[in-house]
C-alpha cells in the first residue's frame, strides 16, 4: 500500500507539471493563431490510451510516461513529422510566424514551470509555514550516520556548529555547504570543546556513496516515556510516564536511536529494560511484539524546533527566495555527476518516485512538486536539441544572422538531441534497476 501511495503521488505530480508545461507552449501558440495539431500527456507511441479531437487539436494521453508534447504545425519536433516541411510555409504554421512569436512559444513551458515552482513555495510557506531543528538548541550532540565518516575526524556525539566561518543555523544544513559549496573548514562541538576540522576532498565521495545521507543523521535525545499505550506490553510490565530508558538486556542505550536499533534484534521476545524513575534505577521484563515494539510514545523535545508561519505579504518574497535558492543549489549540484560516485547516484523514475512520502502528506507532495517544477524548468532550457533550450538557441541564431538554420540541419539536430536524451534516460533508469538488484 505504501508503494501504491508513492507511485500515485509521483504520477499526479508529474502529470500536473507536464500538463502545465505544455500549456505554456499551447496558450501562446493559440494566441498567435498557430495551428496546434496535438496536445498529449505522455507519448502516444505506439498508441494512445485516450484521445479526442476538439477543433483542430487532438487531445490525449499516451502510453509512455516520459513527458508530454504539443505538436505545432510547421515545426520540427519530437514527432519527426517532416512531410509538411516539403511544402512552402502556410498561414498558421510555426515556421510562418515572426521569430519573436516563435521564441515566446518555445520559452512558454520553461516560464510556466519556473513561475509555478515559486508560487508553490509561496503557498507552502503561507499554508504550513516553515519548521526546522535549531542547531543552537541541541545539547547532546548528534548521531554519526555512518562509520566511514570517522576517518574524516568526526565522532559520535559531535555537532557541526560552523562551516567556512559561517554559523550553522539549521541542523542538517552543514552537509549541503560541504557538498555543494565546497567548504572544507569546520568547527565541531565535542562535549564542552570547540574543535577546528579541515576536511579532505574524499568527503565528497563518501557523502555521495552514502546517497545524500548526512554526516549526522539525527540529534541525540533521551528515551523518556511520554505515555504508555493502554493494553500494551509496556503497561502490563509496569512502565510509567516519565521513566527514562537507558538499557536493554544489559546493552547501554542512553538515547532513543540506540534503543530503537537494539530492540530490533528482539522481536516477540522477553527483554530486560532498565530505566530511571525519580532518580531510582529499575529493571523490568517486557515482552516485545512482532514489530519489536513494547507500546509507548516518547517525550519529544519541542523546544529545539523553530517554526514560522508566513502571512501572504511575507510568503511572497520568502517563497521567491526559496525557489531561487533551490534552483541555485540544483545547478551547483550538477557538477557532482562528473565525480565517479556522483555518476553512480544518477537515478530515474524510481529514484524520483522514492522521494515522495509513503503516507499521504500534502505538504511533502507540494514541496516535491515545487522542486520538480524548478528542475524541469532548468533541464528544459539546456541548449540541447530536442529540448526547449535547443529550439531557443536556433531561434536566437536566426534573429542574429537574419536567416534560419536549414530544415535538414534542424532535423539532424533533433535526432542527435533525442539520442542524447534517450541515452540519459536509459542510463538513469538502468542505474535504478542496478541498485535494486545489488542492494
Amino acid at each position: 500500500m505504501e508503494l501504491v501511495i508513492q507511485i500515485t503521488q509521483f504520477i499526479m505530480s508529474l502529470s500536473f507539471l507536464i500538463i502545465l508545461h505544455e500549456l505554456g507552449h499551447f496558450i501562446p501558440a493559440k494566441l498567435f493563431k498557430t495551428k496546434v495539431e496535438k496536445f498529449y500527456l505522455f507519448f502516444d507511441w505506439p498508441f494512445s490510451l485516450l484521445k479526442k479531437k476538439i477543433g483542430e487539436t487532438e487531445y490525449g494521453i499516451g502510453l509512455l510516461p516520459w513527458g508530454g508534447y504539443v505538436k505545432i504545425a510547421g515545426m520540427i519536433d519530437e514527432s519527426m513529422d517532416k512531410d509538411q516541411l516539403k511544402e512552402e510555409p502556410k498561414d498558421g504554421e510555426f515556421r510562418a510566424k515572426p521569430t519573436c512569436q516563435r521564441l515566446i512559444i518555445m520559452i512558454g513551458g520553461v516560464t510556466v514551470n519556473l513561475i509555478l515552482g515559486l508560487l508553490i513555495y509561496i503557498m507552502i510557506l503561507n499554508v504550513w509555514g516553515e519548521a526546522y531543528v535549531s542547531n543552537d538548541k541541541i545539547t547532546n550532540g548528534a548521531h554519526l550516520s555512518n562509520a566511514s565518516y570517522e576517518k574524516h575526524g568526526f565522532k559520535e556525539g559531535d555537532l557541526i556548529v560552523e562551516v567556512g566561518n559561517e554559523k550553522v543555523i539549521e541542523f542538517g544544513s552543514a552537509e549541503k555547504r560541504i557538498l555543494i559549496d565546497g567548504e572544507r573548514n569546520l568547527k565541531i562541538k565535542r562535549g564542552d570543546e570547540l574543535i577546528s576540522l579541515t576536511l579532505s576532498e574524499d568527503i565528497v565521495e563518501d557523502l555521495l556513496k552514502n546517497r545524500g545521507q548526512g554526516i549526522f543523521s539525527v540529534h541525540r535525545s533521551y528515551n523518556i516515556i511520554d505515555s504508555v499505550i493502554a493494553g500494551s506490553n509496556a503497561e502490563s510490565a509496569g512502565l510509567l510516564s516519565g521513566d527514562s530508558i537507558v538499557e536493554i538486556n544489559g546493552y547501554k542505550t542512553p538515547y532513543f536511536k540506540d534503543f530503537r536499533e537494539k530492540i530490533q534484534n528482539y522481536k516477540s521476545e522477553e527483554v530486560e529494560i532498565s530505566f530511571y524513575r525519580n532518580d531510582s534505577y529499575n529493571t523490568l521484563s517486557v515482552l516485545t511484539n512482532e514489530n519489536a515494539q513494547i507500546g509507548y510514545s516518547r517525550v519529544l523535545n519541542k523546544s529545539i524546533y523553530e517554526f514560522k508561519k508566513y502571512s501572504i505579504p511575507e510568503a511572497i518574497p520568502a517563497g521567491i527566495n526559496k525557489g531561487i535558492e533551490t534552483l541555485s543549489t540544483y545547478v551547483k549540484s550538477l557538477s557532482l555527476i562528473f565525480n565517479k560516485e556522483g555518476a553512480k547516484q544518477i537515478g530515474g523514475f524510481a529514484s524520483i518516485g522514492g522521494l515522495f512520502d509513503t503516507s499521504w502528506n500534502w505538504q511533502r507532495f507540494w514541496a516535491m512538486t515545487a522542486l520538480l517544477s524548478i528542475i524541469l524548468a532548468f533541464m528544459n532550457i539546456l541548449p540541447i536539441p530536442a529540448l526547449d533550450g535547443g529550439h531557443v538557441i536556433f531561434l536566437l541564431y536566426e534573429m542574429i544572422s537574419g536567416r534560419p538554420p536549414s530544415d535538414q540541419f534542424l532535423t539532424r539536430a533533433q535526432i542527435v538531441g533525442m539520442t542524447i536524451l534517450f541515452t540519459l534516460l536509459i542510463y538513469a533508469n538502468g542505474m535504478d534497476i542496478f541498485r535494486w538488484i545489488t542492494e
